[in-house]
């Protein structure tokens, strides 16, 4: 079952990437540009959000059932002093987290807004930081925290 949904978790982390980038051209265009917002631009908006909490729903599976965090919580002090289990175990989820909430919030405040332009700007802003956030905190084959393949 954990490698099952670990599979499952790595195919989404393309869909997050992918959404979030293009969310991002769109609201950099749309900001640039002073384009309207449009209901094709809204659904991206909710698309991105909705596709960050699916990967998040798979991400906590994968928590609750990775041998590498149970040995982390059972040997604290021995999983702090190792990377990858200290990046698994504590790093990963809490950035991860961290960006999950600048997508929401981005999201929920881009709806608000009142004209276009600040629409585009909130998500520009807010999602370009998660973006940042999930660069460093995904286990990329060249990361110097922990590295795992492209696709498992």
């Amino acid at each position: 079952m954990h490698q099952s949904i670990l599979i499952g978790h790595s195919f989404m982390r393309w869909l997050v990437l992918v959404s979030l980038i293009y969310s991002i051209y769109i609201a950099y265009k749309g900001y640039s540009y002073q384009l309207s917002f449009t209901k094709k631009d809204n659904l991206v908006r909710h698309w991105t959000a909705t596709i960050a909490h699916i990967q998040l729903l798979f991400g906590i599976l994968v928590y609750v059932q990775s041998p590498i965090v149970k040995y982390f919580w059972r040997n604290f002090k021995d999983g702090i002093q190792n990377m990858d289990t200290l990046f698994f175990g504590l790093i990963h989820i809490v950035l991860m987290l961290i960006a999950v909430v600048f997508i929401t919030i981005g999201s929920a405040l881009a709806k608000r807004r009142l004209s276009d332009k600040q629409k585009f700007k909130t998500m520009l802003i807010w999602f370009s930081i998660a973006l940042i956030i999930i660069f460093v905190a995904i286990p990329w084959p060249f990361s110097p925290f922990a590295n795992r393949p492209y696709l498992r």
